[in-house]
């Protein structure tokens, strides 16, 4: 994944921040695209004129024989079964626990399905659709009961956000930083385009009464997940979805149906929807008192903390990788994210924060879903920290790690967006690091992740 361009496009590139950061455009300007034939290993003479006299010696065995015959669902190649999702079993109650994305083995936007991270409380129900309903109730005119069918012929809308697990990034907490590749440390986040019923339809059917103020969704799980959440965000951009990236929902994603709050915390985000009550005051469900909550350094807790705000990360170079091409010119790339709205800018740097340089961001910038950024840097072979920072459209920025502590103190267990650093050595190792002065820092995390 860190090819290097060849020497002789390599002359003459101004930098743009220190350390080897180049301008975002440089490349483009100068006709350079990463991934172009420039990076292709050059075949010795005698090969390339032998298969010129006889093309046959230039095919491979797969062009010698006939493919495979046709299936009903594809699959991912064989070759590419390293990319799977990390999963993390909860110790005395495996069927509760959470699978990381793997960011780092992916590109572009759109995780796909079968790769979205999971976070499960009592395992992942067989539910048949024929028997499954969704019932809204409560502080409402009339109760209403939809079964799967007669939500499938509402009109339905789509819109492309991330979920993210109020947990995910939680082992910045430690004190020493984990070595975990990137996806397996902060993979607890996916983007997908979901499919359904804006919920400010059905609840218009069924007549809000004046003081509802809540809504109450439950879960068909054998945990029976419940949380409280706004009536104001449902009725603004609240979704009853049915689809993700165009096909029914999988299991483990909320089949038959889930709910899906842009921009805000995985758990509101209720998979397997059966119930939605409108009430005048939350539940105080477990996982809204006890869980999900952030212990303050003054003891006092910060509840209901439902957007997930501004995040960036470099996907690669990443922590495990390995610069193989030695001194010369890379692509850094990464994701950047903000439940609060677009992604404005990316900045990177590769002096530790001394000096930063801005990202190309790839079209299209979303609100409140994945944007990738790139930019090129030119490698020294000196010791090297990358770090990435976001700024979202109402100008909040991605926070160093140690000013996260400081506002919020050593108690923390969710909502983690610190900046994070990937340090780089002569022979091209990365590894995860604090700060600059820490570059030999390893270890494993120290916070008991089981997950409740």
């Amino acid at each position: 994944m860190n090819e290097q361009l060849p020497s002789h496009f390599q002359a003459g590139l101004p930098d743009a921040a220190g350390n080897g950061l180049m301008d975002r455009r440089v490349l483009l300007k100068r006709g350079l695209v990463f991934g172009a034939t420039a990076w292709l290993p050059v075949a010795s003479a005698a090969t390339s004129v032998d298969n010129i006299r006889n093309p046959d010696l230039a095919r491979p065995q797969w062009m010698r024989e006939p493919g495979r015959e046709f299936s009903t669902y594809g699959a991912p190649a064989r070759f590419e079964k390293d990319v799977a999702r990390f999963t993390a079993p909860n110790r005395v109650m495996r069927n509760s626990g959470t699978s990381w994305t793997p960011l780092h083995l992916l590109e572009g936007t759109i995780t796909p399905s079968g790769l979205h991270f999971e976070r499960h409380h009592n395992g992942v129900p067989d539910i048949d659709p024929g028997a499954h309903s969704l019932l809204i109730h409560g502080r409402v005119d009339r109760a209403l009961t939809f079964n799967v069918q007669d939500l499938l012929r509402y009109p339905q809308r789509s819109t492309t956000c991330f979920i993210e697990c109020g947990g995910n990034s939680n082992a910045g907490w430690n004190k020493i930083p984990s070595q975990s590749q990137a996806g397996y440390f902060h993979g607890l986040v996916s983007n997908s385009e979901w499919t359904g019923i804006p919920l400010g339809v059905l609840f218009q059917e069924a007549g809000v009464k004046r003081g509802a103020k809540w809504v109450i969704a439950e879960g068909a799980d054998a945990f029976a997940m419940h949380v409280s959440i706004p009536l104001e965000k449902i009725l603004d951009d609240g979704m009853l979805a049915l689809y993700q990236n165009g096909e029914r929902l999988r299991p483990e994603n909320g089949y038959p149906l889930r709910l899906v709050l842009p921009g805000w915390e995985g758990v509101v985000n209720v998979k397997w929807l059966r119930r939605l009550e409108l009430s005048d005051q939350p539940v105080m469900a477990r996982n809204e008192t006890a869980r999900y909550t952030d212990l303050l350094g003054d003891g006092t807790a910060r509840m209901f903390s439902f957007v997930m705000e501004a995040k960036s990360l470099i996907t690669s170079p990443s922590s495990g990788m390995v610069l193989k091409g030695g001194p010369g010119l890379y692509q850094i790339t990464g994701l950047a994210w903000s439940g609060r709205g677009r992604v404005k800018k990316v900045e990177v740097s590769a002096d530790a924060g001394k000096s930063w340089a801005e990202a190309e961001l790839q079209e299209p910038i979303l609100p409140r879903a994945f944007t990738r950024f790139r930019i090129p840097w030119r490698w020294s072979g000196a010791p090297a920290l990358l770090k990435s920072r976001a700024i979202d459209e109402t100008g909040y920025v991605q926070p160093e790690r140690q000013a996260l502590i400081d506002q919020r103190g050593r108690h923390g267990f969710y909502h983690y967006n610190g900046i994070v650093n990937w340090s780089v050595d002569e022979q091209g190792n990365l590894g995860h690091v604090y700060d600059e002065l820490a570059a030999q820092q390893s270890g494993t995390p120290d916070i008991d992740a089981d997950w409740d």
